[in-house]
């Protein structure tokens, strides 16, 4: 992993200083994740709101849509069902999924990316309940879902995915769907940089010490974890979750749009997502 030169306005925020690699605890990640997410939304999104749109559902930079993957089901059948979104920064996905019917809750840490999600509420008429809370801790009772979903948010940037998996295990019902979009785990090993540079073996992919960006006193401003597949694999199982599939969307063809370490140049020869399709047992 790189810097990630172009957040610059965010890493003077911040305070960022340098680069650690280091084990970093629950806390400090959420801590830094709420900080970082603070900082960065109104630039976020500035420059990828209309990518993810106000109340459209894609999963992935691959431009995959939940129109067309259904991967939470038939849009037919939301109608009625209670789904939490985890990691919704200004939810988007949430608000598609209330104009198809359903009862979604917007889960988020940062207070700034809810700040955005409440004012494109108010924009769109499409009233989306929204909470701030990490991803580990859900702050709901046991069997309150009917779905979970997630499209990059939270997952990557906490230190105990398991419990995570854990929790939504529990707020789900049984029978309940999850199903979540991270990096690909084989992105680790290379650069975050969409051109020829991004192409180069820089790190092990077995390598499952956290990328940590740091500010002068050594406290973490940003934290991205790493899994490998079997790790995520694993994650799941032991919560007592059934993997039902894999999904690693391809790059499709015609599709120029360069999003961070994202490009058609890498897309064409490794898979930038992955997404896990999931259900808690009935």
């Amino acid at each position: 992993m790189s810097s990630r030169d172009e957040y610059s306005i965010a890493e003077d925020a911040v305070g960022t200083a340098g680069v650690a690699r280091r084990p970093v605890g629950s806390a400090e990640s959420e801590a830094a994740g709420r900080r970082w997410w603070d900082a960065d939304a109104d630039d976020y999104l500035a420059e990828h709101g209309a990518d993810i749109g106000d109340d459209a559902f894609v999963w992935c930079p691959e431009n995959l849509h939940e129109d067309t993957a259904e991967l939470l089901g038939p849009a037919a059948g939301l109608a009625g069902k209670r789904v939490l979104e985890v990691g919704a920064g200004s939810a988007p996905c949430s608000r598609w999924l209330a104009r198809r019917g359903a009862r979604p809750v917007a889960l988020d840490v940062s207070g700034g990316m809810l700040r955005h999600a409440a004012a494109l509420n108010r924009r769109t008429g499409v009233a989306v309940p929204l909470v701030q809370a990490g991803a580990e801790h859900l702050p709901f009772a046991d069997g309150s879902f009917d779905l979970a979903c997630s499209a990059f948010g939270a997952i990557p940037f906490v230190a105990d995915p398991r419990r995570v998996m854990r929790e939504v295990h529990r707020v789900l019902r049984p029978g309940g769907r999850w199903v979540f979009a991270v990096n690909h785990p084989m992105r680790w090993m290379f650069p975050d940089d969409p051109g020829e540079h991004g192409l180069t073996v820089v790190q092990s992919y077995f390598d499952r010490t956290p990328y940590l960006e740091v500010d002068g006193t050594g406290r973490a401003t940003y934290v991205e974890h790493h899994r490998t597949v079997g790790d995520r694999v694993r994650d799941v199982v032991a919560a007592g979750l059934v993997l039902d599939d894999l999904v690693e969307p391809e790059w499709p063809e015609g599709h120029e749009r360069v999003w961070g370490q994202w490009s058609p140049l890498r897309g064409a020869l490794f898979p930038g997502t992955a997404i896990l399709v999931t259900h808690r047992p009935g």
